[in-house]
């Protein structure tokens, strides 16, 4: 539960962000963040995999670049429903969504279920990395 919330947290921090290094996104504050982060989490959890499905082969033709179009579809349908979030447009969305994903893959590869942040280290043993 800990992780869950972290998570939620850094999500928030990433629209946050989003907002700050792009004119075309504007948060009412953090609070209006917070909702936008959780009802961003709650759309991918439910239409995401969804639209991944039906997408697929365009997703296979572009190299799975067409990830990025559902991922600022999400975006926009989140700045519908929270009204404190607002993206003047697709390619801005495109944009958010590319800076919101690489802040949410970094503070998720670093932050366990418990809530605990992991450092994996590697060695070299033998020639081999471990």
């Amino acid at each position: 539960m800990r992780g869950l919330l972290i998570r939620w947290l850094m999500l928030t921090v990433a629209i946050l962000l989003a907002a700050y290094l792009l004119p075309g996104i504007t948060v009412g504050g953090p609070f209006s963040a917070f909702f936008a982060a959780a009802a961003l989490g709650i759309l991918n959890a439910l239409f995401r995999p969804i639209l991944l499905l039906v997408t697929l082969p365009l997703n296979i033709l572009t190299l799975g670049l067409f990830t990025f179009v559902i991922n600022a579809l999400m975006l926009m349908m989140a700045s519908g429903v929270i009204g404190g979030l607002q993206v003047r447009g697709f390619w801005w969305a495109v944009l958010g969504s590319l800076i919101i994903s690489l802040v949410s893959w970094f503070s998720t590869s670093m932050i366990n279920e418990s809530g605990h942040v992991e450092i994996i280290s590697l060695q070299k043993r033998h020639g081999r990395w471990q």
